[in-house]
């Protein structure tokens, strides 16, 4: 069995402060043993604006959150799933949303850019969000082997596109990790079923570390940060607050499952 861990925050404008928070946690998650360890979305910045965005963000492969990410995996010899950091690149200045990953070398193993924005207003609330005003959004899934198993990067508001895990699990993930800030009344009413599910029709386990509670932008995440098992158990959950969790994931449990319960080898297209 394999351990990893998802880390919860609620995260400011502060980059330092951020990334202060997350060392702590991340050494956490080290002292208990985890091979792998996923920080949230927007965990080095949330800023006071959505533009704010443009202007700490990094160029590829270069910069405070980028070296703290390296750093920090090479120090504690842990693979950390790098929530979401702002990278410069489109031509017209909006940003990339990019989970980066890197291995317990601290070299970078992957990039996955977000690919599907949150352009919603939240029902029942004056709450309204265009992410594509200044995100550019990805276009290729990414699977990657790490020593927990082969992993399916994901962020956030990916979870409602089922289509998006189908194309992971075809190219052969076992787990997913899905580093999220969801607005509250969208967790409240969504967060755990989309997460089970996901886990549940791919016959995948789930690593989903989120950010929680007020922001000193005025916004409210749902947090409820889960590891959930590839039959759709959750293993492990921090219903708010700051913190670390960590589960054990069972591979062999998972390959026993999937060659007994074969669901995965029965779809039929219309």
């Amino acid at each position: 069995m394999s351990i990893v861990a998802a880390i919860q925050m609620t995260s400011g404008p502060d980059v330092g402060a951020n990334l202060a928070d997350a060392l702590v946690l991340l050494e956490e998650a080290a002292a208990r043993d985890a091979q792998l360890a996923a920080l949230p979305e927007n965990f080095a910045f949330m800023g006071l604006r959505d533009a704010d965005k443009r202007r700490v963000a990094e160029p590829e492969g270069d910069g405070p959150v980028q070296d703290f990410l390296a750093q920090t995996a090479r120090r504690l010899g842990l693979w950390i799933v790098g929530g979401t950091v702002p990278l410069r690149g489109a031509a017209d200045g909006r940003v990339s949303a990019a989970c980066l990953l890197y291995d317990d070398r601290g070299e970078r193993r992957a990039r996955y850019d977000k690919m599907h924005l949150f352009d919603v207003q939240v029902p029942g609330r004056t709450e309204s969000y265009r992410e594509s005003a200044h995100i550019s959004p990805g276009a290729t899934p990414v699977v990657v082997d790490t020593p927990v198993g082969r992993l399916g990067l994901t962020v956030c508001y990916d979870v409602r596109f089922p289509e998006l895990f189908r194309k992971l699990g075809a190219a052969g993930a076992q787990l997913f990790t899905v580093p999220s800030a969801f607005t509250e009344p969208t967790g409240r009413a969504h967060w755990e079923p989309l997460m089970r599910a996901r886990a549940i029709e791919n016959l995948c386990a789930l690593i989903a570390p989120a950010q929680s509670g007020f922001h000193p932008n005025g916004r409210e995440t749902y947090g409820d940060t889960l590891i959930v098992d590839h039959w759709g158990r959750i293993l492990t959950r921090l219903p708010r607050g700051r913190g670390c969790v960590t589960a054990r994931i069972d591979l062999e449990r998972l390959v026993h499952d999937r060659e007994s319960f074969p669901v995965l080898t029965h779809r039929v297209l219309p």
